[in-house]
This record gives C-alpha cells, structure tokens and sequence, in this order.
C-alpha cells in the first residue's frame, strides 16, 4: 500500500503561482509513475502532469509552459509548481501513483483546494 498526502492549497490572484506537494509512504519502491490530477466542479477529473521516474515528464496541453512536475525521491515527495495561474486552473488538485504502465493509477490523496480568483 501507498499512502499519498498533498498540501500547499490555497487561494491566488490570476497570474499568481503555488507550489503543490505530495508527500509518499508506504511501499514506495512499487511506484512505477506518479501524477497530479485536477476536477472543477461539473467536470471529469484529468490527468495534469506526470513524471515516472525522476525526469519523464508529460503534461495536459492546458498547463504547459506554466506548470513543473518534479520528484525528490530520497524525500519520497512529488511537486507541482504552478506559475501564471489562471482562473481555469480552479479544481480539487490530486496526487496519484501507480505500479506499473499499464496498471491505472490506484493510489490516491485526500486532494487540495486550489482558487484562482481576483
């Protein structure tokens, strides 16, 4: 099992940043990939950045250029920093692991409130 805790939600100003982190335990070394989802109210959660080991990295059109995915495995931590933040980026913020490519992502944090509002 692997437990996955996210902080650093909040409210920002559009064209603000935040930094979102997740913070793994458990059975760390059965993570092949982890990721940071997003849902707004009325939508389908979606995939917005994902990194597999330390430095493969796949963003959502929506995000890119604006956010950065990074790993710090001797902290067992996973990152998103989220510049130029825009009213559509407003959603529940999830970080997710998974054990191998084909597998889905089935582990999953709490969530995060992220507002981009002026």
């Amino acid at each position: 099992q692997v437990q996955l805790v996210e902080s650093g939600g909040g409210l920002v100003q559009p064209g603000g940043s935040l930094r979102l982190s997740c913070a793994a335990s458990g059975s760390i070394f059965s993570i092949y990939a982890m990721g940071w989802f997003r849902q707004a109210p009325g939508k389908q959660r979606e995939l917005v950045a994902g990194i597999i080991g330390g430095s493969s990295t796949s963003y959502a059109d929506s995000v890119k250029g604006r956010f950065t995915i990074s790993r710090d495995n001797a902290k067992n931590m996973v990152y998103l920093q989220m510049n130029s933040l825009k009213l559509e980026d407003t959603a529940v913020y999830y970080c997710a692991a998974k054990r191998s490519l084909l597998q889905p992502w089935d582990y999953w944090g709490q969530g995060t409130q992220v507002t981009v509002s002026s």
